[in-house]
């Protein structure tokens, strides 16, 4: 615990200017971050007598190390740069609004030639029109069924569309009416937009002009006596007044607004906002957050419109905003939103009438649902805390394993071998610590050997991390010893893994593995290896544990428990002890203990069989130096197969646009050296494929319903670990 007078700023030293200011803890991971009218006057109000402060800001600023600020020009400013600050290091002492799920919506994908209506989830992309967010999938599926029989636009994938337009017979939907078939050409593509931008009105709340419409088009069908017609559209009318009924009209005027409500408690508090479009609720969400700093309720309101409208722009932020309490001072985030918008945006609280009759409705949802979440995550701490102590028992610890970092080895009788490594915080996945690496030390299968090896640089990246950011003192490392430790200096270039996407992932040899890369004080964001385990968790019984224990034991590290999950009879293995620890089959510690090597061995097995794959479609031609995929593609159309370019000579390799004689020499030393391909069979046929059919990736064209890999042996799920 950190004393605040310790790093707090010297007199005159903060400006008096509006800015966004950052608290960072003693491992420089910014734990939260603020914005203010007035940097020194906001800055001061920590540095108080401890015993006046909120006991959560308290908490805060004894936990942190120091504080650093950025100047900005305006209040609306600082709101902007406090959104993406908030978003890019996650601070744990901010407000964050867990979502309760991921919200559907309603697309028509207007940016294709033949527009798709369709459930989506996740960001917004360019070009699609979007109506909801709803609650339930189920709920947008029935509204289009409804609609579909007045507007037959397409619903199906691109996948289907392809198929149906090169058999040209449509799908089950043309043939009952509920789809205009434009892939076998009954409507052309104007016409089949047409009825898209239809459904689109429709459903932006056009809806009156065309039901007048249709009544007017079946009075004329009934006096011409085209009953069957007549009878048509009225059913087409029910349809439409049906799913007009989905969404009953609640604010008159044809409102476009937005309504958000705030229930709370001294530790927690729920937000549930109603998204009204055309005077009908479209949309309904929710969040929920831990009180984890003194807030009000205004604060509480700036939070959720961050993060409702950071990302949001156009028509997607409406013209009006109701609150149940304004952010103090409001002037910024109006002109925020404004912004965002383009155009003015009202933020103001509701004081009669609909509005304020439709804002209780928000506000009882929005107390439902911080009881109901108060019910749920009442059991699931209560679970999470016994596990946790029940481990902590079990294994002797001093303490709660808060971190809990568990290893599993996988490999393809002895091929392909990498490990993963999977993080849990109190009893929780931490998705973003996972990491995955590529056995190099040796060759074949050891997983004792493995373990070790992963052990040893995974640990090795957390010594370094000490050393880089001061933590050791008086040049020791973790022994005491003083002595320089062995791979861990600032241009080692090991293959440790990186986060996910990164190319990092195969392999780091930039050179600069340690130095400002994985955790700087730019960014202090937390990479790689930055922070220690409580437990490490090995897949595996005496002798992983062992290896584990000895690759600690090598680096001077002794202040992290060893144990190992065996999964014949889930008995968990301490180093040094010959017998092991049997937890009850009831146990909520085994249970979690379970989850975490689960976890381990899926994430594992994804890896190596992602490696494996690449591994049967490599070619060849891979290994030609500064070959590129189009000039690839170049040799084999000139040639027709690799079975003909292997017996080409370079001479006539050169003949091919592009191929100059040093690539064609490369070319036939690398078909020289590799080994002809095994024959691959067409699975449709049963026949064997000649080289001809088979491409430069060593796939077969020969059925392109099921593709075969040539020379690939068969996989035997079995024998994968």
């Amino acid at each position: 615990m950190a004393d605040p007078s310790s790093y707090r700023p010297k007199p005159g030293q903060i400006p008096d200017s509006p800015g966004v200011y950052k608290f960072r803890d003693e491992h420089r991971r910014v734990i939260y971050v603020g914005k203010a009218k007035s940097l020194r006057q906001r800055l001061a109000s920590y540095f108080q007598d401890l015993a006046g402060l909120h006991p959560r800001t308290r908490t805060m600023v004894t936990t942190a190390a120091s504080v650093e600020w950025t100047v900005v020009s305006t209040e609306v400013e600082a709101l902007q740069l406090e959104y993406s600050w908030i978003k890019e290091f996650d601070p744990r002492f901010n407000v964050k609004y867990r979502d309760d799920k991921s919200y559907p919506y309603l697309a028509v994908t207007m940016n294709e030639e033949f527009p798709r209506v369709q459930v989506m989830r996740g960001h917004k992309r360019k070009g699609v029109r979007y109506f909801g967010p709803y609650g339930h999938a189920w709920a947008i599926r029935d509204t289009v069924d409804l609609l579909l029989r007045v507007f037959p636009v397409r619903t199906c994938s691109a996948g289907v569309f392809k198929n149906a337009s090169r058999t040209g017979r449509p799908c089950l939907l043309g043939y009952i009416g509920k789809c205009s078939a434009p892939c076998v050409g009954r409507v052309s593509a104007e016409e089949h937009r047409e009825l898209a931008e239809e459904f689109c009105d429709f459903m932006a709340g056009r809806t009156g002009t065309y039901i007048r419409r249709l009544e007017q088009q079946m009075t004329d069908a009934a006096e011409e006596m085209e009953y069957e017609r007549a009878a048509r559209l009225r059913d087409d009318i029910e349809a439409l007044k049906k799913a007009m009924e989905k969404n009953a009209v609640v604010l008159a005027d044809a409102t476009d607004a937005d309504l958000m409500a705030v229930a709370e408690d001294e530790l927690e508090a729920a937000v549930q906002i109603f998204h009204v479009r055309g005077g009908r609720v479209r949309g309904q969400r929710g969040w929920v957050t831990d009180k984890v700093e003194a807030v009000t309720t205004g604060d509480l309101v700036e939070h959720a419109l961050q993060q409702l409208y950071g990302e949001e722009t156009g028509d997607s932020v409406p013209k009006e905003v109701l609150v149940p309490a304004l952010p103090d001072p409001v002037e910024p985030v109006q002109e925020w939103l404004t912004e965002r918008r383009g155009s003015n945006v009202s933020l103001r609280i509701p004081q009669r009438g609909d509005k304020k009759a439709l804002m209780e409705t928000v506000q009882r949802n929005a107390l439902q649902a911080l009881g109901l979440h108060k019910t749920k995550r009442a059991s699931d701490l209560t679970t999470r805390s016994r596990a946790l102590e029940e481990i902590a028992g079990a294994l002797d610890l001093d303490s709660a394993p808060l971190r809990i970092e568990c290893y599993d080895i996988s490999h393809l009788l002895g091929d392909d071998v990498v490990a993963s490594m999977v993080v849990f915080e109190d009893g929780l996945q931490r998705k973003s610590e996972y990491r995955r690496f590529q056995i190099k030390g040796f060759e074949g299968q050891d997983d004792v050997r493995s373990m070790h090896e992963v052990i040893t640089r995974r640990f090795r990246r957390y010594l370094a991390e000490k050393e880089r950011t001061g933590e050791w003192t008086n040049g020791e490392n973790a022994s005491g010893d003083g002595a320089p430790r062995d791979g861990v200096s600032a241009d080692g270039t090991s293959t440790e893994g990186a986060p996910l996407g990164n190319a990092a992932l195969e392999g780091d040899t930039t050179g600069n593995a340690f130095a400002g890369n994985a955790f700087t004080e730019e960014d202090g964001r937390p990479k790689r290896f930055a922070y220690p385990p409580q437990l490490v968790v090995v897949d595996g019984g005496q002798p992983q544990v062992a290896a584990a224990k000895r690759a600690l034991d090598e680096l001077g590290i002794d202040d992290i428990a060893v144990c190992g999950l065996a999964k014949r009879l889930e008995e968990v293995w301490l180093p040094h002890e010959d017998d092991p620890v049997v937890l009850p089959r009831t146990s909520e510690g085994l249970y979690l203990l379970q989850r975490v090597r689960d976890e381990a061995h899926r994430f594992a097995i994804t890896y190596q069989r992602t490696k494996r794959a690449k591994r049967f479609k490599a070619s060849p031609l891979d290994e030609v130096p500064g070959l590129g995929e189009t000039r690839k593609q170049a040799l084999i159309k000139h040639f027709g197969s690799v079975k003909k370019l292997r017996s080409a000579t370079i001479d006539q390799i050169c003949e091919v646009p592009g191929i100059g004689r040093k690539t064609a020499e490369a070319v036939a030393v690398a078909l020289a050296q590799a080994a002809p391909a095994a024959p691959a069979v067409n699975t449709a046929t049963g026949e064997i494929m000649e080289d001809e059919e088979v491409g430069a990736s060593g796939t077969t064209t020969g059925s392109p319903e099921e593709p075969v890999t040539a020379g690939a042996s068969h996989e035997r799920r079995g024998q994968e670990t």
